[in-house]
């Protein structure tokens, strides 16, 4: 989604109308880097900095929830080397923007497959999230070594168990216990998602609960996406008509 039109400021979005939580797939750094023969890893420190300017625009804004898809189940096979580099990129990342999560109240959260990630990488999480918990101007969600189909499945298993142990009954099962069991189960289900890249799929993310969600894609390159089209994109959101599945006026 690019657009020739003037650049937009915090004043063109309708802070009435803002999405509760919006989604991103951070896509194309690896792509930035080649066009500029670069290494992938300088398309992903590149992306750091885009994330930065992200979450600041949220808060300022005031969108509650944000949520970024930083490493897929799938995206354990890529080479070892560039997965080592994300890994060491990840922990500096949480330690150069704890100050920052403090100072402007944003509290870190995570969801995925946390335990398949370095101990290095566990124990910065952890550190970030502890510290952080008390925060509640905005929450900042990082989806690590996350899938949807995994998350899923992850989900029929612990309702299967509780139904086999009675804990509850197979028939009161419904959309909100299955939402609940999910990693997602006391965040909002995202409004808008938006993937970089131009790339037309969600990637395994969020399956459940981008039932409803609105979505953009934008051909810009993650480490490119900046404010100005953030807030385009969040301007174009609010002049959609949300139906649900009902006739518009």
């Amino acid at each position: 989604m690019n657009s020739n039109s003037p650049a937009p400021n915090f004043s063109d979005v309708n802070g009435t109308k803002l999405p509760t939580h919006v989604a991103i797939i951070m896509d194309g750094s690896g792509r930035w880097a080649k066009k500029r023969l670069l290494n992938r890893i300088k398309g992903h420190e590149k992306g750091a900095q885009t994330v930065r300017t992200i979450v600041r625009t949220c808060r300022q804004i005031g969108i509650r929830n944000l949520t970024l898809y930083a490493f897929s189940t799938e995206n354990w096979q890529r080479p070892k080397t560039e997965i080592q580099a994300l890994m060491t990129l990840l922990v500096k990342f949480l330690d150069s923007e704890l100050k920052e999560m403090m100072d402007n109240n944003i509290r870190l959260d995570t969801i995925g497959e946390i335990d398949r990630l370095p101990q290095s990488v566990q124990k910065a999480l952890r550190r970030t999230k502890e510290t952080t918990q008390e925060n509640n101007g905005m929450r900042l969600i990082l989806a690590l070594s996350y899938g949807g189909r995994s998350e899923i499945v992850r989900m029929a298993q612990a309702l299967a168990q509780k139904a086999s142990t009675g804990a509850i009954e197979p028939h009161a099962i419904d959309t909100d216990l299955v939402s609940q069991h999910l990693y997602t189960g006391d965040i909002p289900d995202p409004d808008l998602l938006i993937r970089t890249s131009g790339e037309m799929r969600i990637s395994n993310f969020l399956l459940w609960q981008i039932a409803y969600t609105e979505i953009c894609v934008t051909d810009t390159l993650w480490p490119d996406f900046g404010k100005e089209e953030f807030l385009r994109i969040l301007k174009d959101f609010q002049q959609r008509e949300r139906r649900y599945g009902n006739v518009g006026e």
